[in-house]
Order: C-alpha cells, then sequence, then structure tokens
C-alpha cells in the first residue's frame, strides 16, 4: 500500500504537507537516495531524507499566542470584523515575553490560526507558520485538551446559576449531546463558581460550546479560552502577544 509523499512526511511529523510540497519543488527531500518528485507515492518502509536547509527555514519558523478580545475574527476579516492577526506588532508584544525571539516583519508570513476562537469570545489564541504545531492542534488525529470558563444564565436566573441548574443537565453536558447529526467526544465539566462552569473539550466544533449550552437550556454570557494543552494564558493581557518559548510544547 502506498501514501503521497507529503503526506507520509506529514504522518512522520517532519513538516506540513504545504510545506513538503514546497520542499519537495525546491529538491529538499530525497526518498532511498533519489530526489522526490512531486506527487509520488511512497511506501512505510522508504527512507525519506531532509535538506539542512529546509530545517533551517523550519527552525526560524514562530508560534504566536494572542490574548484575544471580543470583537476579533480568528481567521479571514468578516463583516468589517479585523482579524486576530492585525494584532501582532510591536506595541502589543507583551514586556512580560521571556522569549528572545526579535519581532520582524516576516513572521507575519503565513501566520495562520491553528484552532478557532469565536468573535464574541476571549483568552489564548495560537498562530503559527509551523505546519507540525497547526497538525497538533487542529488535525484529524488531534486529542489536544482546550480548557474555557464559561459564564452562564439559566432561564431568568443569572445568580447562583448553580442551585438552579438540574444535575441531570450537566451530565448531559459531559457526554450525550449531538451536534450536527455527530455525538460529541466526552467532556469535562463543572462548576468553577456558582455562575461558571469549567468545560475542557478535545475537539472543537464550530461554537461547541455555545451550542452545547443551548441545548440544556444554558445561555452563555462569557466565554474565555485559559489553557491549550500544557499551554496556559496566564498572565498575558489581552489584546497583547507574546512568543511560544523554546522550551514550551502543547
Amino acid at each position: 500500500m502506498t501514501t503521497r509523499l507529503n503526506k507520509r512526511m506529514a504522518e512522520l511529523g517532519l513538516c506540513s504537507r504545504r510545506e513538503a510540497d514546497e520542499w519537495i519543488a525546491r529538491g529538499w527531500v530525497r526518498v532511498n537516495g533519489e530526489v522526490a518528485a512531486m506527487g509520488m507515492q511512497v511506501t512505510d518502509d522508504v527512507r525519506i531524507e531532509v535538506d539542512p536547509k529546509a530545517r533551517g527555514e523550519q527552525q526560524q519558523q514562530v508560534t504566536i499566542l494572542i490574548h484575544k478580545p471580543v470583537g476579533y475574527v480568528s481567521g479571514q476579516a468578516e463583516d468589517g470584523y479585523q482579524p486576530a492577526v492585525t494584532l501582532v506588532q510591536p506595541r502589543n508584544h507583551w514586556q512580560g515575553d521571556a522569549s528572545r525571539t526579535r519581532f520582524s516583519p516576516a513572521q507575519l508570513r503565513g501566520l495562520a490560526p491553528a484552532g478557532r476562537l469565536d468573535i464574541d469570545s476571549t483568552g489564548l489564541l495560537v498562530l503559527t507558520q509551523d505546519g507540525r504545531v497547526a497538525r497538533q492542534l487542529i488535525g484529524e488525529d488531534s486529542g489536544v485538551e482546550k480548557e474555557y470558563l464559561v459564564r452562564v444564565a439559566f432561564n431568568n436566573v443569572n445568580l447562583d446559576v448553580q442551585s438552579a441548574f438540574p444535575p441531570a443537565q450537566l451530565a448531559r453536558l459531559r457526554h450525550g449531546l449531538v451536534l450536527d447529526g455527530k455525538p460529541l467526544k466526552r467532556a469535562q465539566v463543572e462548576w468553577q463558581n456558582p455562575e461558571q462552569l469549567r468545560f475542557v473539550l478535545t475537539e472543537g466544533r464550530k461554537r461547541q460550546i455555545r451550542r452545547m449550552c443551548e441545548l440544556v437550556g444554558l445561555k452563555v454570557v462569557g466565554l474565555k479560552r485559559i489553557r491549550i494543552g500544557r499551554v496556559v494564558l496566564g498572565h498575558l493581557p489581552m489584546g497583547q502577544w507574546r512568543y511560544l518559548a523554546g522550551g514550551e510544547r502543547f
């Protein structure tokens, strides 16, 4: 059985499929000692070698963490709203950033969101040039945890919602809901305080938490993502950004 070379390289964690295509086009990939051709099929036992020039480019790629405010979209501009990437400029670079990376306009090239955070939500948003990071966070087989704090109301109750909300419905939030005809994976959902729930998800359907809450009669008043994998929002101020440090891993 064979696989396209770019897919095989992504499976091995060497790069993203798009990067693989770029490297193949530049003659930087060899299969069993021969320069690879675009679109070639390979078996699992082939030897794939990558030119050091490709590795050098990869090391210069950045991953940026933004504390996204309400009113910014994650990806392409829409309906007059600005994308979060417009915040990545020197004046918004957090002074508490421990990374020694210096900003350069080249870091904006190919910088794309690795996951969504809707326009009405705040918190941790990841933008990356590195296809390996994108695949880890939003690839088909990604199981990286995302943690959220969600302020809610129930019917006309805005205070001590915990007392008014039926425990059976809380159990449904954890497991048993269906979106778009597909069952949701098991989630961790618990009360953080009487008006706020803590969600930990391992998938990212569109507006998932808001839609989950609607299904059990809850209205989301505020939603903030505070963690992705092992990387936390921490003290990063709203509207500011920092680099993913060399030793940090999702």
